[in-house]
Order: C-alpha cells, then sequence, then structure tokens
C-alpha cells in the first residue's frame, strides 16, 4: 500500500522558514514523480512544485520560485520542501502527492497518491 505522510507545518512568522517533509512507503523509490501542492481556505488548490527522480527535473510556481527549493533522499524515501522567506500569502495546507514511474508535472490530476497535508501558517 503507497503511503505519503506530510510534516513539517507550522506557525512562522513573516519572512521565516520551514521544511516540509514527505515520506514515502509502499513503492520503490527510484522511478516517481513527487509534486507539492497547497491549498488556502475559500482558494483552489495550488501547484506548488515538482521533481522527477527520473531525470531531476524540478519545476516551482511564479509564487515561490526563489524561496521554495524542492529535494529528495532517496536512501531515505523522503522529498522535502524547503521554504524561505515565508509570506503570509503562503499560508495554507500543504499536500505532496505521488506517481511511480513516470515524470511530474504540476497537473494534481495526474498523481495517484496523496498526503493527509500538512498546516503551514505565516502570521504578518
Amino acid at each position: 500500500e503507497v503511503q505519503l505522510v506530510e510534516s513539517g507545518g507550522g506557525l512562522v512568522q513573516a519572512g521565516g522558514s520551514l521544511r516540509l517533509s514527505c515520506a514515502a512507503s509502499g513503492f520503490t523509490f527510484d522511478d516517481y514523480a513527487i509534486g507539492w501542492f497547497r491549498q488556502a481556505p475559500g482558494k483552489e488548490r495550488e501547484g506548488v512544485s515538482y521533481i522527477s527522480s527520473s531525470d531531476g527535473s524540478t519545476y516551482y510556481a511564479d509564487s515561490v520560485k526563489g524561496r521554495f527549493t524542492i529535494s529528495s533522499d532517496n536512501a531515505k524515501n523522503k522529498v522535502y520542501l524547503q521554504m524561505n522567506s515565508l509570506k503570509p500569502e503562503d499560508t495554507a495546507v500543504y499536500y505532496c502527492a505521488a506517481k511511480t514511474f513516470t515524470i511530474a508535472t504540476i497537473d494534481a490530476d495526474w498523481y495517484d497518491y496523496w498526503g493527509q497535508g500538512t498546516q503551514v501558517t505565516v502570521s504578518s
């Protein structure tokens, strides 16, 4: 059974940093696509970033480019989202999503597996 578990969310002041983790289990962590998405209250889900293990390609939404960094540790079956210079508008529930044996996209419908989400709150 594939499971994704996010952690690392919390309350932080504007300008601060958080590192989210997505721990994956139930599939071989050597050919995967992992995306990070977020959803704020009353807003649509937004694709934030992705990483493809096959070629190491990454993507960032314009809203987070230059502030967020996605990385992976295949030995630990984890993908991270380092979030720096956080803004109040980054407040949302953050989800990681996975699809195996494929490249990543920012299309949420592409992904087969989702975590339960972790809350990120940035105070002004």
